[in-house]
């Protein structure tokens, strides 16, 4: 007979999945509606804004002031990266994110992108998400642990609608908490809401479409070539990581009020785009999908991706940076496959996911995007680029707030264990040869 205990163990499993599976769904769906909203409405704006043609561009200054006054007046709690912002309220204040910081993103967000501005929209779209969970977990009297795994929710039901990719948005949530841990208990309800979001979004009219590529057949040459290409884009991510925070620190040493920031940023924006073209302001999803295509970029387009991002997000501006790493990380694929003579558009999706899975530490999500968006066949070369390039960009990360619990490497432990917000590590042998092992200390005994 199976024991009693055995049997209410059972029960009160079955109990919480069900109770779980009924939240995921609700939250999931009603974040799913809302993210919907705000693309709609971002959408619309640019729209109009495009319309203005060249005085379009002029309200670019005036776009970063007004993103900056939004959020300082609204929610200063919305202030910078979305993302990087919902995981330090995760670690460090119970997942208590404030439900002003919706109004406060969508308003700044659109007063970033609309004339310009180099941002996405998947960390405005988690931090709305983060905001309307936590404040529905308020209001159910939820205890911290349900409020974290309710807000979890919310984090991947935003990022599915945003990248039309449910899978990678429920592990992206889990994963991007934790470098070198994964957090299991959390991530059924997380893969439920995101197919829940995503059903909506669809159903809403929210588009996915993205360009057709010709995946190669699995051999050895190929996979040779994607390794090759995996060290490049672990290069492009480190310059990515560390050009997007220089400029950040650059603009902080600056002793001038935020209006001049404002006014500089615009300048370099403007500038750029008198330079090179305005196809590198916005978030670059048309760039982005023209690569896919097959079409060439410039060599120097993630280079140049990366200082515009920095200097939208120090000047005020308010968004994500994954939509520009996707570009970057397209952008440094066709110059790769340009170079060799390979085909743009399958190199470009190797770039597009390769730099998320080493930017922001998540090559599982960026896996599963991989997976989802280009189909089966690319998930070996996808998996293998992936990992490689989270490996090699080390200890860097787009997300500063994010915890490190294991190094990339057993050759390194922790060097300050006991504070979560350390990054520092160091080789397992200065260890070793710090604390002896206990032979050794027999042996120096003995003698």
């Amino acid at each position: 007979m199976i024991p009693v205990q055995e049997i209410k163990n059972e029960e009160i499993l079955l109990v919480n999945v069900i109770k779980w599976l009924v939240l995921s769904v609700i939250a999931g769906a009603l974040t799913g509606a809302l993210i919907a909203l705000f693309l709609f409405l971002l959408r619309f704006c640019i729209e109009i804004a495009e319309s203005w043609l060249s005085w379009r561009y002029a309200l670019i200054p005036v776009g970063l002031l007004l993103s900056f006054y939004a959020v300082r007046l609204i929610a200063p709690a919305a202030e910078g990266r979305g993302t990087d912002k919902v995981i330090a309220a995760f670690h460090y204040r119970a997942a208590r994110v404030p439900f002003m910081v919706i109004p406060a993103k969508i308003l700044s967000t659109i007063f970033t992108l609309a004339p310009g501005g180099v941002v996405g929209t998947e960390g405005p779209s988690v931090q709305i998400g983060a905001g309307f969970t936590s404040a529905l977990s308020i209001a159910l009297h939820f205890s911290e642990k349900e409020r974290k795994k309710l807000v979890i929710c919310g984090v991947s039901a935003a990022l599915s609608a945003v990248l039309g990719a449910p899978i990678a948005g429920a592990i992206f949530g889990v994963e991007v908490l934790f470098v070198g841990s994964f957090f299991y208990p959390i991530l059924l309800p997380a893969v439920i809401s995101s197919i829940a979001s995503y059903f909506v979004c669809v159903a809403l009219g929210v588009s996915y479409a993205v360009p057709d590529i010709v995946i190669p057949p699995l051999s050895l040459e190929m996979f040779v070539w994607c390794l090759g290409a995996a060290v490049f884009f672990s290069f492009v991510c480190i310059y990515h990581v560390e050009m997007v925070h220089g400029i950040g620190r650059l603009f902080k040493k600056m002793n001038v009020p935020m209006p001049v920031k404002s006014f500089i940023s615009a300048g370099i924006l403007l500038s750029a785009a008198a330079i090179f073209g305005d196809s590198f302001l916005g978030m670059g999803d048309k760039g982005l999908n023209s690569i896919l295509s097959g079409q060439p970029q410039p060599w120097y387009a993630f280079l140049l991706k990366s200082v515009l991002l920095g200097v939208t997000l120090s000047g005020g501006g308010s968004g994500g940076v994954q939509t520009p790493t996707f570009f970057i990380g397209a952008a440094a694929g066709s110059l790769f496959a340009g170079v060799f003579g390979l085909d743009i558009g399958f190199f470009g999706a190797l770039g597009f996911v390769a730099c998320i899975a080493g930017a922001v530490n998540t090559p599982l999500a960026a896996t599963f995007m991989a997976v989802e968006l280009f189909g089966n066949a690319i998930a070996p070369y996808a998996g293998a680029v992936c990992i490689i390039c989270y490996m090699l960009t080390g200890l860097r990360s787009l997300y500063p707030t994010q915890v490190l619990v294991q190094p990339k490497s057993d050759a390194f432990i922790l060097a300050e264990p006991s504070n979560r917000q350390s990054w520092k590590v160091q080789p397992r042998k200065a260890v070793r040869k710090k604390f002896p092992s206990r032979k050794k200390k027999a042996k120096a005994k003995s003698n």
